[in-house]
């Protein structure tokens, strides 16, 4: 599944790079942005690099992406938006950094798209590895009870179509408690469990995005 994904990434990334060309989470990212301050930041999953800008004033860039052609956006992002980062092909489950290297991580929409509890734990526990003791990280996964999946499964392949093809993007939908006791059990301090800020509700049951800041 892994490989098909990746090919399936690699075909999308043009399209993508249009579609998602500013960050989905600006709020959240600023705000931790002025929480961090400044220091060496990695971004797991970093796609074509949108949700670098908020921290491109102050943070040493780090980037790691599966699909080589989302690596050569963020290369094309960064340059157009005028900051630097060092950037490699990479899987989230075996990062090519030594322990405790980063201050700070963003990991957005990124876990959802591994396959099998144990490669996500494996995923969090090498987050955690590489993070300095007393860092954090924030990380964001789609929410299995939002409404457009009440009915459906934890495991569903969502459409993408281009050129006159569809392609199907694996997902694995969590819920709060769920997201909360793997973070927990790769060795996480939950800092905070919270929506999205465009989700006004009182019930964060129902956000369509599930928001974690953690503490190594």
């Amino acid at each position: 599944m892994a490989n098909e994904l990746r090919e399936v990434f690699n075909q999308i990334a043009p399209g993508w790079y249009g579609f998602r060309h500013r960050s989905i989470f600006p709020r959240e990212l600023k705000a931790l942005a002025e929480r961090w301050q400044q220091g060496r930041l990695l971004n797991l999953g970093c796609g074509h690099g949108p949700d670098f800008l908020p921290f491109k004033e102050k943070f040493e860039l780090y980037g790691v992406d599966f699909a080589p052609e989302m690596i050569k956006l963020a290369q094309k992002y960064a340059r157009k938006f005028n900051f630097r980062v060092r950037l490699k092909v990479a899987d989230v489950q075996k990062l090519p950094y030594p322990d405790d290297s980063f201050d700070w991580a963003i990991a957005v929409a990124a876990y959802h798209h591994i396959e099998g509890e144990e490669s996500r734990l494996r995923a969090l526990r090498e987050l955690r590895r590489v993070l300095r003791p007393g860092g954090e990280a924030f990380i964001t996964v789609w929410n299995r009870w939002q409404p457009r999946f009440w009915f459906g499964r934890r495991q569903v392949l969502v459409p993408w179509r281009q050129r006159g093809k569809t392609l199907y993007r694996y997902y694995y939908l969590f819920s709060y408690a769920e997201l909360e006791k793997l973070a927990g059990k790769a060795g996480f301090r939950v800092l905070r469990s919270f929506p999205e800020s465009s989700y006004h509700f009182p019930l964060k049951v129902f956000s369509r995005n599930i928001c974690l800041l953690l503490s190594k």
